[in-house]
């Protein structure tokens, strides 16, 4: 892992295509923001290891399991 320290105004370039800035340092949090193409999908951790679990636990599926997966799927429509 690369470990850098920039300032607020600051950036870094991941390639030629992707900028992070730092926006705002305040205590323990930091503000960034990220430039990026649009099919380039950008997600928080937190997010993306979700979206993963909910992938495999879908590739496990047998079609009992179908109905109740529907079911869920269809609430999260509805937020």
């Amino acid at each position: 892992m690369l470990v850098l320290t920039r300032k607020s105004g600051e950036g870094i370039r991941i390639g030629e295509n992707i900028r992070i800035v730092i926006f705002e340092v305040k205590g323990n949090q930091v503000k960034i923001g990220i430039e990026a193409p649009v099919e380039t999908q950008v997600l928080r951790d937190e997010i993306y290891n979700r979206i993963r679990q909910e992938n495999i636990k879908a590739s496990s599926a047998t079609a009992d399991h179908i109905p109740d997966l529907f079911s869920k799927w269809m609430k999260g429509k509805n937020r």
